[in-house]
């Protein structure tokens, strides 16, 4: 059994909508909602699902850069949220993230050298030349030379303003890297170089991701394990080759449906694409309105995310019958 590195538990983070401004009805929408998730030490754990369904939130939960409405984050052995503020230093010395937008999430007026070197700064780690030193030869790992050093964010392109941020990250010398999205405004042959970029820090430097990503080919190619997330919950949890090869859940199928294939011979989708991702229900599956597959116990009662074997979990009434 692999070490725990985050445990997460019955984390929920809940936000009130109003109607409008003149209605002063509110309703409570859960972009997390009640999930229960561990990330093994060394492993890539896949999160994807649609737009909007939370995996951004529950990022920045793990980082906390938010807090929950309930539940907890256990970074090896120990919650988050009752971290001092010596504490919290430490675990984010300890937790990185990687953002979408290359644009945004570097500062303009900094040169390459100096967003590298900033982590290293305000951890006070090592002297001003050994900060250099460390900077310059985690540039070099990520594919940036000498003489790229002293430019600034608007005189790279995509590719190499990622590279940046991933170098960023990785100055700290982190146990768990959160890639969010990481390569999904990249064109695709550059997306590929990150890629195998990341896998190869991750075999360096024995990190483990928590990689989030709508793209279920950029999944497949990462991850060892993925969890598939719809309206707040975690709805099927596998290794990778059993998501693509069985998967379980009707969600799942449909992600899997909506992916393009080289395959002359497929000629229809596993599952038909019907419908948006809503709160058309209270009560029952979250997914019943979309489904293909319900009966009528799919109305009345939600399911749990349940063991079916020993390394996959779905929530599905009626999950191995379909």
């Amino acid at each position: 059994m692999p070490d725990v590195l985050v445990e997460i538990r019955e984390l929920n983070k809940k936000y009130t909508l109003s109607s409008g401004f003149f209605n002063s009805t509110k309703r409570i929408i859960y972009a997390v909602n009640n999930i229960d998730l561990q990330i093994f030490k060394g492993e890539t754990l896949g999160l994807v699902g649609e737009s909007g369904c939370g995996k951004s939130t529950l990022a920045r939960l793990i980082t906390r850069l938010e807090k929950p409405s309930s539940g907890f984050v256990n970074f090896k052995g120990e919650n988050i949220y009752s971290y001092d503020k010596e504490a919290l230093k430490s675990y984010r010395r300890n937790v990185q993230i990687i953002f979408q937008d290359t644009y945004s999430s570097l500062n303009p007026r900094k040169s390459a050298l100096g967003t590298i070197k900033e982590p290293l700064t305000i951890h006070h780690m090592g002297n001003k030349t050994d900060r250099t030193e460390a900077a310059l030869s985690i540039m070099a790992k990520v594919g940036l030379s000498k003489e790229q050093a002293n430019r600034y964010s608007h005189e790279f392109s995509g590719g190499q303003r990622q590279r940046i941020g991933i170098a960023r990250a990785l100055v700290l010398n982190p146990e768990l890297i959160i890639a969010d999205e990481p390569v999904s405004s990249l064109d695709v042959s550059i997306q590929a170089q990150i890629l195998n970029l990341l896998k190869d820090l991750k075999n360096d430097y024995n990190l483990t991701y928590l990689f989030i990503s709508h793209d279920l080919n950029v999944i497949r190619f990462i991850s060892d394990r993925v969890a598939v997330m719809y309206l707040g919950k975690i709805v099927e949890l596998a290794l990778n080759h059993d998501i693509y090869n069985r998967p379980l859940h009707p969600y799942t199928r449909m992600l899997l449906s909506a992916v393009p294939s080289c395959d002359p011979g497929r000629k229809e989708r596993i599952v038909k694409i019907k419908g948006e991702a809503g709160f058309e229900n209270d009560q029952g599956c979250p997914f019943q309105n979309r489904c293909p597959y319900k009966t009528d116990i799919c109305a009345r009662i939600e399911p749990k995310l349940e063991k079916l074997d020993e390394d996959s979990l779905c929530a599905c009434h009626r999950a191995g019958s379909i």
